[in-house]
């Protein structure tokens, strides 16, 4: 999506009295000179920190991205007004338009960063010392395209996402009949617990969760490995790898634009004409 271009004179010094320098406009053969701004430039600023990590007072100002905080405010303005929520049900109608949306069953999982700062949905992490962090929670199809994702503090028990995140799934449209959510939510042995599959089934949907205590082998690793795949692709982002920022929303629209972009790269390898 592109933003309109907003025209804007070039002006070009001259000797001005007292040896000052004047800014008048430039003009050639009579025509003034123009150049064009492309005003999402903060969208490409938010790219690079995203995919770089770097902070947002360190972003070069010869890219011509505008200043780290622009963009940041930006980007929180953008998610407030549920920008990325849009994107990314626009990319997956046009995958289901193709019918190259796996619904059949859908696989969940997460995964714990580490938090710079100390801030909303962030805790102790069980698996870190204690030190404060985060999970990124992700549901994805049959074929690791992502349809949901969450935040929460590094101590929040897994099972407490399986419902947010199914709830999450957009109706996506692009096919005669009714959308439907995923038939066979697949999840390890952090998602066991019998009040939650009794939640599930009562939503028409069969949960198929490993049993604890259970010898491994359920068979479950065959397709599970789909979103361990995605959330790699996530952590591929450097800006996802550690939660620099304190405020929990401006983390959030980091990842769901990270959603768009790996939903996007689906969409141009599936469907030919995206």
């Amino acid at each position: 999506m592109r933003l309109d271009a907003t025209e804007v004179q070039v002006r070009r010094p001259v000797a001005g009295r007292g040896g000052r320098r004047a800014f008048v406009s430039g003009k050639k053969k009579q025509n003034t000179m123009k150049a064009t701004v492309i005003a999402d430039s903060p969208l490409c600023g938010i790219l690079f920190v995203l995919h770089t990590g770097i902070q947002w007072e360190y972003l070069p100002q010869e890219l011509g991205f505008g200043s780290g905080m622009t963009c940041r405010r930006r980007l929180a303005a953008w998610n407030e007004a549920g920008v990325r929520d849009r994107l990314h049900t626009v990319l997956l109608t046009k995958l289901r338009s193709a019918k190259q949306l796996d619904r059949s069953r859908a696989v969940i999982d997460s995964s714990h960063v580490r938090a710079a700062r100390r801030g909303p949905k962030g805790g102790p992490s069980p698996v870190d010392r204690a030190r404060s962090g985060s999970k990124h929670h992700v549901l994805v199809d049959g074929q690791g395209i992502p349809l949901a994702v969450s935040l929460t503090g590094g101590n929040r028990n897994d099972i407490t996402q399986l419902l947010p995140l199914l709830a999450k799934i957009p109706s996506v449209a692009g096919l005669v009949g009714r959308p439907r959510r995923p038939d066979l939510p697949l999840a390890d042995r952090g998602y066991d617990h019998d009040k939650y599959r009794r939640l599930v089934w009562a939503q028409g949907i069969k949960p198929v969760i490993a049993r604890r205590g259970v010898p491994h082998g359920s068979g479950l690793g065959v397709h599970r490995w789909v979103v361990e795949r995605t959330i790699a692709w996530l952590h591929g982002f450097r800006r996802l790898r550690v939660r620099w920022e304190r405020r929990d929303d401006i983390h959030e629209a980091f990842l769901g634009l990270a959603t768009c972009l790996i939903t996007h790269r689906h969409a141009q390898r599936l469907c030919q004409e995206l």
